[in-house]
């Protein structure tokens, strides 16, 4: 017997699959006989959708960050997400205290470990050489195996101050030590250039806030991709989206999007400010922007899931495979216009929304707020 079966899922292709679930993996998967029993049957008759479990890759959940924080579990579970990674709150002086924290959630959480042993202390953490310390970022990466999934390093204008590149040479330091964990860069105003910050990212890097408005985007004047992330891509970066307050722009996307540029990863940048009063809201309105201008919906949960998972080498997450961690979003595309706003004062018309209804980790049941008062699936 089965702990869990759920009946009818419909795929982002259009099919329907079951899955049954054992100990907390996915067991079987298919067209289950009738007779086959469960303590628990989730029927969902064709009319939920049912995915691998969403991962969104660059999140702010640490409560206790004095600048951007969040509770892991509203911007995870609550919101149909399996799996968070917080990028970048606490460094080597406070991911311990995160680390406890996270052990406490219902969502898998995990954290890119700020190159500044302060974390997000201030605003400009990595502006103070004495804070670059290799050596304690690596005792904190030897004592959180599987928590510290990777590292980042945010290399804008007002975070390096008069640093320029020396905090990225030391990222990359770091990661060479540390069995090369992937590493995220986030990309705003100059200084650095753009250009000079993707010259020494290659293979795995994940560069985030890709589809920004500022000058210092991965656009030309003239909307063409730059050379140096061209060549940069072709060494084996990865385009994650990052969305936050004041990353992303439709038509930085839609151009890309039109050259064949498709972000690797969508990720949503969330904290209880974005979240709250948007333009964020959640991972699933993010992803429901990128079906409004253009990418199909197999395309969008690739993002979330098995693309996520490979690029932050979350081993078990990411596919309906048996065998894979029972991590699951069941959701709804629900038809209607709706209205999409970027960060700088664009807006598109979709005419479908995603609606996540419920998350199951390890194979626990976890309902939305919207999948409280949903009736299209039977439990």
């Amino acid at each position: 017997m089965y702990d869990t079966i759920i009946r009818a899922g419909r795929l982002g292709n259009g099919q329907l699959v079951d899955i049954a679930i054992l100990d907390g993996r996915i067991a079987a998967l298919g067209a289950l006989p009738e007779t086959t029993e469960a303590k628990q049957t989730l029927t969902l008759a064709g009319q939920v959708h049912v995915s691998a479990g969403w991962i969104d890759g660059h999140t702010h959940c640490y409560p206790a960050s004095p600048i951007y924080c969040d509770e892991p579990d509203k911007v995870g579970v609550a919101s149909g997400v399996t799996t968070v990674i917080d990028a970048g709150s606490t460094g080597a002086d406070d991911v311990d205290d995160f680390q406890r924290i996270a052990a406490t959630c219902k969502t898998r959480v995990h954290a890119l470990l700020n190159i500044s042993r302060i974390g997000l202390l201030r605003q400009n953490e990595l502006a103070d050489s004495r804070d670059l310390d290799m050596d304690l970022a690596s005792a904190a990466i030897r004592r959180h195996p599987g928590f510290i999934v990777g590292i980042k390093a945010r290399m804008s204008g007002s975070v390096v101050g008069e640093s320029g590149l020396r905090p990225l040479h030391v990222a990359k330091q770091i990661q060479q030590a540390n069995d090369n964990l992937p590493l995220m860069v986030h990309v705003g105003n100059t200084p650095p250039d753009l250009d000079e910050i993707v010259a020494l990212l290659g293979d795995g890097d994940l560069l985030t806030h890709c589809f920004n408005g500022k000058p210092n985007r991965i656009l030309t004047p003239a909307g063409e991709l730059r050379q140096a992330v061209r060549e940069a891509m072709r060494r084996g970066l990865l385009l994650d989206i990052g969305h936050g307050g004041a990353s992303f722009s439709f038509e930085v996307a839609e151009a890309a999007i039109r050259q064949g540029i498709l972000p690797h990863t969508i990720s949503s940048d969330i904290y209880c400010k974005n979240r709250i009063k948007g333009p964020v809201y959640s991972l699933a309105h993010v992803m429901s922007k990128f079906l409004a201008i253009g990418m199909s919906l197999e395309q969008v949960l690739a993002c979330v899931t098995h693309q996520a998972a490979d690029a932050l080498r979350l081993s078990g997450k990411g596919r309906l495979e048996v065998g894979a961690d029972a991590d699951l979003t069941l959701f709804e595309v629900m038809n209607g216009p709706t209205l999409f706003t970027d960060t700088e004062a664009g807006a598109r018309s979709g005419d479908r929304q995603l609606l996540p209804l419920a998350a199951l980790v390890g194979g626990e049941l976890v309902l939305t707020h919207y999948g409280k008062s949903h009736h299209a699936f039977r439990v």
